[in-house]
């Protein structure tokens, strides 16, 4: 009963936000970093499937539908766990938490942008490229989401939504996968274990309290979050090599993505055999750097 009137009164407060104030609250709900990182994804595989970002208005039309896509999903994740939001301390102050938005609002407005994207791919791009921006949807609100209440597999799951941009902009310029698109695939989605694990350490409490089956949570130990991410990270190697040996990409992308890679890998190593927060905070870091180098560096040396 407190809570129900605690939230009528926050909600009546809402109302007098402006609307400069309600689309900053909502642009937070749709995550917009991770919008991002997605729409530079997409682009890659645009660029890569056609040599270039034209046809313009097909390229801004994926970047478009794919974005509210993305930004719907967001809200709705947002939504399906405000009150795991609540109960822990770097998501407590989200608008839903603080009750800033009434969760029906939220779930309307997530609902209606992945639609939107949707609708938007399929009518100005082809049904391909809209079909795969409802896959990762569905796998990222209604697969990924709830699995984090049910098994620490959730992160492999997760990765799939997380690495499918790119085959998206592929599929938007060409119409079809190619075996670059399952390249792009499979290096976010290997990238993405040791990232998420570095993260899932770093707030493993913050992650038992909001009643998340994360592995580090699970793993009290701390030895099955070792192995899993010296593996990812090993095993990323050899996966990052492959646009060289495919031909795709030159020697300099050869030799600075095997750079790179190796300092992944030892930042790994680091972790997994001291597994201190500092360990697990310079991989984290390191990883939201060697993406980002990876993808200037497959565009940069790429041969056409």
């Amino acid at each position: 009963m407190l809570s129900s009137c605690r939230g009528l009164v926050v909600y009546n407060v809402e109302w007098a936000f402006s609307m400069k104030e309600r689309f900053s609250i909502y642009m937070s709900l749709t995550k917009p970093r991770i919008g991002l990182m997605v729409l530079v994804t997409t682009s890659i595989g645009y660029y890569l499937a056609s040599g270039s970002f034209y046809p313009a208005d097909r390229f801004i039309l994926t970047l478009t539908g794919t974005f509210l896509a993305v930004a719907g999903s967001a809200a709705l994740n947002n939504y399906l766990e405000r009150d795991s939001d609540g109960l822990m301390e770097r998501t407590r102050n989200r608008p839903l938490p603080r009750g800033l938005v009434p969760p029906g609002e939220v779930l309307v407005v997530g609902v209606l942008l992945v639609m939107a994207g949707v609708h938007i791919l399929l009518v100005s791009v082809n049904l391909l490229t809209a079909f795969l921006a409802l896959l990762s949807s569905f796998l990222y609100v209604l697969v990924y989401t709830p699995l984090k209440k049910v098994h620490w597999l959730n992160t492999f799951i997760g990765a799939i939504p997380g690495a499918l941009p790119p085959v998206g902009g592929w599929a938007a310029a060409t119409g079809k996968i190619g075996f670059g698109a399952v390249i792009l695939f499979l290096i976010l989605f290997i990238w993405q274990h040791p990232h998420f694990y570095a993260i899932a350490w770093i707030y493993r409490d913050d992650y038992k309290k909001g009643g998340h089956k994360m592995l580090p949570v699970c793993d009290t130990t701390g030895i099955r979050t070792a192995r899993q991410t010296i593996f990812y990270s090993l095993i990323l190697i050899p996966v990052s090599l492959m646009p060289f040996i495919m031909g795709i990409t030159g020697v300099f992308y050869c030799i600075s993505v095997l750079i790179l890679g190796l300092l992944m890998l030892y930042l790994g190593v680091l972790f997994a055999k001291n597994r201190k927060l500092q360990d697990a905070r310079h991989l984290m870091l390191y990883s939201l750097v060697y993406l980002p180098a990876l993808l200037v560096l497959i565009v940069t040396d790429l041969k056409l």
